[in-house]
């Protein structure tokens, strides 16, 4: 008796896949039909299983059908005889040859053509090895997903084909067992680049028709790529229809606490490239549908109910995503997954965001001292590995389309990119300098990645700082909303010829931030370090606006600010630069920083900013080891102040050596230039520097002696508490690691303290210049600029005393002859004579009255 047609329709999409690579040819996939099937069923349900090729591939369904009709138009006797042959084969397939080899059964009726039959399809086992091979083919089988068993590669159906291209194919494999050298890694990269540029794409899906199997819901969030995406291969895998869905519910993206996860800036980005990743899914036959949440509370999951009405309105059974790691957003996922799976739907994440896991990193092995340090957290990992990284996924060429799509809405709809309006009805394009500095698609993504690795990458070590110079890679707000995998940017940058240790760092930096915040879920907005919350901050919001708007007197601050608000971005130099400036000079809370950057960053990531700005707000786990001087910083940043006279025009006129500090500039050389301070260019905000940096150390050494139970008296390091996640590890690590325990069993733990607030602790009332500690960092300062500086200034003073004198004597002059009446000089001796040229025709004294004087 045959197998039923449900038991065997697995196998047979599956051959079907391999007709349409081409490395089944569509007779043998008839006969195999035939085998498994049995005589009835293929003829009732062959023309069902072709039936979806009819729209996507013409030429085959029609090939197909041919072979169909002309075998059911053959007499009983020769579909008899085809049968007995069948038998023999299957009754004889230990005979004929190993699994690699292949009969030919000839076709009755058909005596000089041949049918390719593969031999193991007698063997339930072979055939299951067969779909394997295929499911490898196709990139697309479950153990190439790294939610699974990540560091498995997938190869395309060409490269069974191309010699050269199985000689990828070992390298992939070579590289799954750990042994690909660096230059076999930067041909992988280089080959992955060219077909990520449109040469070779592979990766097919199969049309499928309403008697398919139910459709899967891809649910896209912040991955919105092809390139990389474990979600859309995984999705691929189950050739099953696809529905790709983008749920917009602001609601849930904000944490239980100010978090603004989602600012202007951001929305802006997210509308664009929602834009340019439908037109991607629209290249490879499918589409992107688009749904709202109708303002529905957080507790009341948004998305959840979207979600049940998708699975009732397609059938679906099977919800596909890849993980985020906010807290918030876990729980949310969480609770998804859960009240789907009680509904008999699957629902299946996969990790992609981050290269590790932040919930599966542990410090068994580690400890905790140092905890918050970027070399911490790679201890960790090393002592405690994770899945394995595994090779970035190549992406699809095609996915399986539903016979119906469910209706969804307008990409507007979701208002991400509105605009205000002014009370004339004219619209306000803040984002059209955003718009004209980046390209928002996952193409423009690989070309600045491109960009980089063929020229920044060999100045990032020493240079990245340099904000006058394109040293960076400007990715961030790439991988923020996942237009480029963190693991496909490792994997280029290992396989490029410079391979920076600090621009790999900055991925392990990333992590560590997402580990931070699954440990402490308030990160955003309360300080980590007790004592630090009762810290004195100003309340002027005149300087906080000021600051804002890039209006502070500070060149180089009123630089990386306007920046900021017209392209979105700054490097990473330049946010030290402004955050030390906003928390150390100013006294403003870090808090406002926070808010500022999620708002305006088109890369704003709760994460990273909440540490970068609980670290330079002097609370966090690790403290920055310095200061940005708002002048003196940029001898090292901007050497020749084209940065500054870039986004400060005004500045232009000033000379390079005195552009960061124009206030020392002469009257004279303000007035050449067109500085008017207050007019065309604000005043400083503050005038004594050192005097606002030694209050803001006095005021920590305050509150450290007010809170003294969470300093440690014997390292003089500030003491924090564990959260609840750690704290099992933290006791049975105390007394080894240097924890301590209180009385009410709260584990506090000594972390990384600055030096400089050690020493103040000791002597509150000393200043910052006398602290021998002193973290603020001068910059680059040249012998050769200060004394080049002196002289313009003993110049031009000099100048300015010798052109006020002439003025002096010319009016006491003018005085004296108005008194005796006789009349005033025409033009004032003294002045210059203004210079003849051939484009200057009022300073030409035409020849005739050079005559006529005479």
């Amino acid at each position: 008796m045959s197998p039923s047609v449900t038991s065997v329709q697995p196998v047979v999409r599956d051959m079907l896949r391999e007709v349409l690579v081409g490395r089944e040819d569509p007779e043998g996939f008839f006969a195999l039909c035939v085998s498994l099937m049995g005589h009835q069923e293929t003829r009732s349900q062959f023309p069902v299983i072709i039936r979806p090729l009819s729209t996507s591939n013409r030429g085959l369904h029609a090939t197909l059908t041919s072979i169909y009709q002309e075998y059911f138009s053959k007499t009983e006797e020769d579909e008899l005889e085809l049968a007995l042959a069948l038998s023999r084969l299957e009754s004889d397939n230990q005979q004929l040859s190993t699994s690699s080899q292949e009969s030919q059964v000839m076709w009755p009726g058909k005596r000089n053509s041949c049918v390719s039959y593969p031999q193991p399809v007698s063997e339930p086992k072979s055939i299951e090895n067969k779909c394997t091979q295929l499911a490898d083919g196709l990139g697309s089988g479950r153990n190439t997903c790294p939610a699974q068993t990540s560091g498995q590669s997938n190869k395309s159906p060409s490269q069974t084909q191309n010699p050269k291209e199985n000689k990828a194919g070992e390298d992939e494999q070579m590289t799954r067992e750990g042994d690909l050298n660096e230059s076999q890694k930067a041909k992988r990269s280089r080959r992955r680049r060219q077909r990520q540029k449109g040469a070779g794409q592979q990766l097919v899906g199969l049309p499928s028709s309403p008697s398919a199997s139910p459709p899967v819901l891809l649910w896209f969030r912040r991955d919105l790529r092809l390139c990389d995406n474990p979600a859309l291969i995984g999705s691929l895998e189950l050739g099953a229809p696809v529905i790709p869905v983008f749920i917009w519910s602001p609601e849930e993206e904000e944490g239980p606490g100010i978090t603004v996860a989602m600012g202007g800036a951001c929305k802006y980005w997210l509308h664009q490239a929602l834009s340019h990743f439908r037109t991607s899914l629209e290249g490879i036959g499918t589409r992107l549908v688009f749904f709202k949440a109708n303002g529905e509370s957080h507790e009341a999951g948004s998305s959840l109910r979207i979600l049940k009405k998708l699975v009732k309105e397609t059938g679906a059974q099977t919800v596909l995503a890849n993980a985020l790691y906010e807290p918030w957003l876990k729980e949310r996922d969480d609770a998804v997954a859960s009240a789907l799976q009680k509904e008999g739907v699957e629902c299946r994440l996969f990790h992609s965001y981050c290269l590790r896991d932040p919930y599966s990193v542990s410090t068994e092995g580690v400890g905790l001292r140092g905890i918050g340090s970027v070399s911490h957290f790679m201890s960790c990992c090393k002592q405690n590995p994770g899945s394995p990284v595994g090779v970035p996924l190549d992406p699809p060429a095609s996915l399986p389309t539903p016979a119906h799509w469910p209706q969804g809405v307008a990409l507007d709809t979701l208002e991400l990119a509105r605009m205000p309006r002014r009370k004339d009805g004219t619209t306000i394009d803040w984002a059209a300098n955003i718009r004209k500095s980046w390209d928002f698609s996952e193409e423009g993504a690989h070309a600045r990645l491109d960009a980089f690795l063929h020229d920044g990458v060999y100045r990032y070590e020493k240079e990245s700082g340099r904000a006058d110079a394109p040293n960076t890679s400007c990715l961030s707000p790439y991988l923020h909303f996942g237009q480029l995998s963190p693991r496909w940017l490792l994997w280029d940058a290992k396989g490029a010829r410079c391979r920076p240790p600090k621009f790999q760092r900055k991925l392990a930096w990333r992590d560590l931030a997402y580990w931070q915040l699954t440990l402490f879920p308030d990160l955003p907005w309360e300080s980590l370090r007790p004592p630090y919350k009762a810290l004195r901050w100003s309340s002027d919001r005149g300087h906080l606006k000021a600051w804002q708007r890039g209006r502070t007197g500070y060149p180089l601050v009123d630089a990386a600010m306007r920046q900021l608000w017209l392209t979105g971005w700054m490097n990473n130099y330049m946010r030290h630069v402004v955050a030390s400036f906003l928390i150390a000079y100013l006294h403003l809370p870090w808090q406002e920083g926070y808010r500022w950057f999620q708002d305006t960053l088109v890369d704003a990531d709760v994460a990273i900013d909440a540490m970068m700005w609980q670290n330079g707000g002097m609370c966090g786990l690790d403290h920055w080891n310095f200061v940005m001087h708002p002048v003196d910083a940029a001898m090292t940043c901007d050497p020749n102040g084209s940065y500054v006279k870039k986004w400060c025009p005004e500045l232009a006129g000033l000379p390079d050596e005195l552009v960061h500090k124009p206030w020392k500039c002469p009257a004279s050389m303000l007035r050449r230039a067109g500085v008017v301070f207050g007019q065309t260019y604000p005043e400083r905000i503050i005038l004594d520097l050192e005097e606002r940096r030694s209050q803001s150390l006095q005021d920590v050494a305050l509150v450290r002696k007010q809170f003294g139970e969470y300093v440690d008296k014997r390292s003089g390091c500030d003491l924090v508490p564990l959260p609840p996640r750690l704290v099992s590890e933290a006791l049975g690590l105390s007394h080894r690691h240097g924890g301590v325990v209180t009385e009410g069993k709260e584990f506090l733990l000594p972390v990384i303290t600055r030096m400089e607030f050690k020493h103040q602790q000791e002597d509150p009332d000393a200043d910052a210049a006398s602290n021998p500690y002193n973290a603020v960092l001068k910059g680059y300062v040249s012998r050769k600029r200060d004394e080049t500086i002196a002289f313009l200034n003993e110049r031009d003073f000099t100048a300015s005393v010798m052109f006020e004198g002439a003025q002096r004597r010319e009016r006491l002059e003018n005085n004296q002859r108005r008194m005796e009446g006789l009349p005033l000089l025409a033009a004032p001796r003294g002045r210059a004579r203004r210079t003849p040229t051939a484009k200057d025709k009022f300073s030409i004294v035409p020849g005739g009255a050079v005559a006529s004087l005479k």
